[in-house]
């Protein structure tokens, strides 16, 4: 086990049990950042239920909080999740968020609601060829993580685990979306850091998970960057 674990695996343990192991599947990661508040994004929130049925397509709907004030709390929403929107703008220099935003593969931005362009964006993450092959295995309480590099990263990658809810209709009563029931798909409501993986050997780790909600697991550079593997186990 690598040192660069040490304190995250004080709530992990290693190894495989019992029989039958689900395996997870991978895919490109589109992240929608979206509000119940806004009247923009539904449009966004039915495309990325489209997205949630497509093979290779990891589609997580982050809730912001910042059109709370608007009369309509997003019970969805989280300060967490308008951080992680704010560090991508960081990162690529820009002052400025938006609602709806989807970003693909963790570096692909795109502000409103544009099918053909996320589209097109998800065709050519699927087309690289990957960096890093990812494996994950539902076992017991846990979720067994096993990640090979095919040659030495140049940089550490994060280690994310992600649980979301697959499906919720809301009935919005005040706010720009007053008197419409939404269907949102993939709701995050856990995103958490594992720890940080060197990609120079082997990385082999199991995570207690509790529930029988999905689980994704990201490698992405620091940034936050470049998403370089992610798996969905259902």
């Amino acid at each position: 086990m690598m040192r660069h674990f040490a304190l995250a695996l004080c709530m992990m343990w290693l190894g495989l049990s019992g029989p039958g192991f689900a395996q997870g599947a991978s895919g490109v990661v589109v992240e929608l950042f979206t509000s119940q508040g806004c009247s923009t994004c539904p449009p966004a929130d039915a495309y990325l239920e489209e997205l949630a049925q497509e093979p290779g397509v990891i589609a997580l709907a982050l809730h912001i909080d910042y059109w709370d004030y608007l009369g309509w709390k997003d019970k969805f929403g989280h300060k967490r999740f308008t951080d992680r929107q704010k560090a991508y703008s960081t990162f690529i220099g820009s002052n400025t968020i938006y609602t709806p935003q989807m970003i693909v593969g963790g570096v692909d931005t795109i502000e409103g609601s544009d099918p053909a362009k996320v589209s097109a964006n998800i065709r050519r993450h699927k087309a690289a060829d990957p960096k890093v092959v990812l494996q994950l295995t539902r076992s017991g309480g846990g979720v067994v993580i096993h990640a090979v590099a095919k040659t030495a990263l140049a940089q550490p990658v994060t280690v994310q685990m992600v649980r979301y809810t697959p499906l919720e209709h809301v009935a919005i009563e005040h706010g720009e979306n007053a008197g419409h029931t939404i269907a949102y798909a993939n709701i995050v409501t856990s995103w958490v850091r594992v720890g940080d993986w060197q990609g120079t050997e082997d990385l082999n780790l199991t995570v207690p998970m509790q529930g029988d909600d999905p689980v994704v697991v990201i490698l992405q550079q620091q940034g936050p960057g470049l998403i370089l593997a992610a798996s969905v186990l259902k």
